[in-house]
Order: structure tokens, then C-alpha cells, then sequence
């Protein structure tokens, strides 16, 4: 069994049922929950002409491996209605993985961990409130550690 960590996200309809959709459909196509974070209210990153997201990370236990999950992700995202258009546009959802087990992989199609986790409040506050002391294998540091180190300065928001 491989665990995986998921960021959702949403900025366009009703962001809190979308991401309860995705959820669902995660059930059925990827794997069993685990935990869930809070949902977060965050202002749009990159690009910030557009509407406030709300975030959550999800644990997800799954027999699928890291490529067939990501095959999974982007099937509900196509099925829950969302074009890609350019980068940091506004998403009906937006499902991400996190991390995959301990696993480093780095291909065109596919990086785990997930780049940018050290410097997005947005992510790191939730994965936080669920697993604090999981340790980034690529920057041997805590999320906790990473949390207080974060760059960032967007507010994100308990919802």
C-alpha cells in the first residue's frame, strides 16, 4: 500500500463542494482517505487578478503507484470540467501530489515532491495540521521546519 498526499484546490463555482467532489471521486478511482486538513481560504499565487482559491491537503492510501495516480488525477480533473489554458489561471480544481511514499522522482511529466512545497503557505499550513513531522526526503527537514522557514507571506485563512 502506498500513501500518498494531495493538494485540492479550487477558485471558480462553489470551490467547497468541488473540492468535496474531487474527494469522492479520489475515493473511488485512486484510494481510501486517510485525513483530511481543514479547508483555507489563500489568494491566487502567480497570477493575482482572479478570485481567492480554497486549498486542502488530503492523505490518500492507494495500491495504485505514483504514475498511475497521476493518471487517476487528471481523468476527475477532465471529468469535473477543467481546461488547461496558461499556467496559474483560475481552476474548477486543481489536484497535485504532494508526496508519494518517501519516493524522489523527477521526470518531464512528473516531480514528487512536489517543487514548490517549501515555498507555498498554502500548502505547507495544511499538510502541517496533519502531518507536521513528516520529513521532506529531498530536504531532510520537517513540514513543520519548513512551515516557519516559508518565504511566503500570502495569508491563508481557516475556512
Amino acid at each position: 500500500m502506498n500513501n500518498t498526499y494531495l493538494l485540492l484546490g479550487s477558485n471558480m463555482g462553489n470551490s467547497i463542494e468541488l473540492l468535496s467532489t474531487a474527494i469522492e471521486q479520489i475515493e473511488k478511482k485512486i484510494g481510501a482517505l486517510l485525513l483530511t486538513s481543514n479547508l483555507y481560504a489563500t489568494a491566487a499565487w502567480g497570477n493575482t487578478s482572479q478570485p481567492d482559491f480554497i486549498n486542502q491537503v488530503i492523505e490518500v492510501a492507494t495500491q495504485l503507484d505514483a504514475t498511475e495516480t497521476l493518471k487517476e488525477i487528471l481523468s476527475i480533473e477532465k471529468n469535473m470540467g477543467r481546461i488547461r489554458t496558461i499556467k496559474n489561471a483560475p481552476r474548477i480544481i486543481d489536484i497535485d501530489i504532494l508526496f508519494f511514499n518517501n519516493q524522489i522522482i523527477n521526470r518531464s511529466d512528473l516531480i514528487i515532491p512536489h517543487p514548490e512545497i517549501q515555498n507555498r503557505r498554502f500548502v505547507l499550513i495544511p499538510i502541517n495540521e496533519i502531518a507536521p513531522q513528516m520529513i521532506h526526503p529531498v530536504l531532510n527537514k520537517t513540514i513543520e521546519q519548513l512551515l516557519l522557514q516559508c518565504p511566503d507571506q500570502l495569508a491563508v485563512k481557516k475556512i
